[in-house]
């Protein structure tokens, strides 16, 4: 790897043994993939994948110990996923106690040495960094040192910024040391389409489904997307991101996708078109039928698929100000519509802090309370790593909960049906 001046003297120990560590990392990482240069992390903040007090990864205390000792702290302030735990979500005795004395017992303590590495504040706890509210919003050319695989896809496809699929923890030594390996993503030629996928359904698709179908196909690839702009429009409204977050999250957990092309919509492809695809590119029809076959697809892991769920997991990513504002109407349309007044089975709404902020300022907090609903900025994946909650029979409309849990899929309306007393 060819390195500046500047470069070098940081991995020859002139400003210290651990930024040189760091900094080696950098490099044998960049290597590995053929990287022959590094570039600047130019965004203003950074965005964390490990915001969890895990008792088990001592090593990861030991590290930010010895940065945070060495003053090598980010040269960004940064945002980083939810907290793993809200004692407002449904738990048991059991449940609570594995989750403080067991699994996240280190929570607080790690939560500390974030602040002292350059935390942004108490409420940048989210994997929906980018939304207004929070305030980590990179802008189009930006490069990152992101590693949360559905913010990482948001930002190279829907904001333009240009971020690699990094692992946890390379996230902050790119932010310590200030660059990043220049290669995949963060090229020109790594951000053109090997896919072309045409989306030729009879209505507006799932956004959590289609993802996963286009994600599952196309793996690691690059898709550019055909005939969706049909239905979200030529404006990157908030509706059309929402739709958007939910979808290449879809994409990034149920195949590997770190960055997506909407003809007529997203920015790189509202610039270039079809100069972004390659030739001799890859075709993949989705229609209704194929939407089908992969929700058909999908395993049921219940140790009983016939039980009734006992809780609903709505937001992996975080939910948006308007899908909250949104699923109030719905949820209390569906509860008229069955008779109910209140949701018949526990369901929890998660979104980032300073998103549950804003909505509490609104008329729909009060209202979407009464139904039952509980928000939350807690880490449903997180939640469902408790082997006890894992047992649980859960529902949820997030293909990325889906993918890591027990977590069983159905699209929102089947979700709204089951939560109001509806049929499925």
């Amino acid at each position: 790897m060819i390195l500046t001046e500047e470069q070098k003297a940081i991995l020859d120990g002139k400003k210290g043994e651990t930024l040189a560590k760091v900094m080696e990392t950098v490099v044998r990482y960049g290597e590995l993939f053929g990287a022959e240069k590094l570039v600047p992390v130019t965004s203003k903040y950074n965005h964390l994948v490990t915001s969890f007090g895990l008792k088990m990864i001592g090593p990861v205390y030991d590290l930010m110990n010895e940065l945070i000792e060495a003053g090598a702290v980010s040269k960004q302030q940064f945002s980083l996923d939810p907290r793993p735990t809200d004692p407002n979500v449904p738990a048991n005795f059991l449940q609570n106690l594995i989750f403080n004395k067991i699994m996240y017992s280190k929570q607080d303590f790690y939560e500390g040495q974030l602040k002292q590495l350059g935390l942004m504040n108490d409420d940048a706890f989210t994997c929906t960094c980018y939304m207004d509210e929070v305030g980590n919003k990179p802008k189009k050319g930006e490069v990152l040192s992101w590693a949360e695989s559905s913010a990482v896809v948001y930002a190279n496809s829907v904001l333009g910024a240009r971020c690699n699929r990094n692992s946890g923890i390379i996230d902050i030594m790119g932010s310590v040391v200030g660059y990043v390996p220049y290669f995949g993503l963060l090229t020109d030629e790594g951000r053109k389409a090997t896919w072309v996928v045409e989306i030729k359904t009879t209505k507006k698709p799932e956004a959590q489904l289609l993802g996963s179908a286009i994600g599952m196909k196309v793996m690691e690839a690059v898709p550019y997307v055909k005939g969706l702009d049909k239905w979200l429009g030529n404006e990157l409204d908030d509706s059309a991101c929402t739709y958007l977050k939910d979808f290449g999250a879809a994409t990034a957990s149920n195949g590997a996708v770190g960055l997506y092309h909407i003809d007529g919509l997203t920015p790189e492809a509202k610039d270039e078109g079809e100069k972004l695809i390659k030739e001799g590119a890859q075709v993949y029809v989705i229609d209704d039928a194929e939407l089908k076959r992969v929700y058909d697809s999908y395993p049921v892991i219940w140790k009983n698929p016939d039980a009734k769920p006992k809780l609903c997991f709505m937001g992996c990513p975080h939910m948006s100000l308007e899908q909250l504002k949104t699923w109030t109407d719905r949820v209390e349309n569906g509860l008229k519509k069955t008779g109910n007044k209140k949701v018949v089975i526990p369901t929890v709404f998660t979104a980032a802090p300073a998103v549950i902020k804003e909505f509490e300022k609104t008329p729909y907090a009060a209202r979407l309370k009464a139904t039952g609903v509980i928000v939350s900025y807690i880490c449903p994946l997180m939640y469902m790593n408790n082997p006890l909650c894992g047992k649980m029979p859960v529902i949820t409309s997030s293909n990325k909960l889906r993918t890591y849990t027990t977590a069983r899929y159905y699209t929102d309306d089947e979700i709204l049906a089951q939560i109001t007393g509806g049929k499925k």
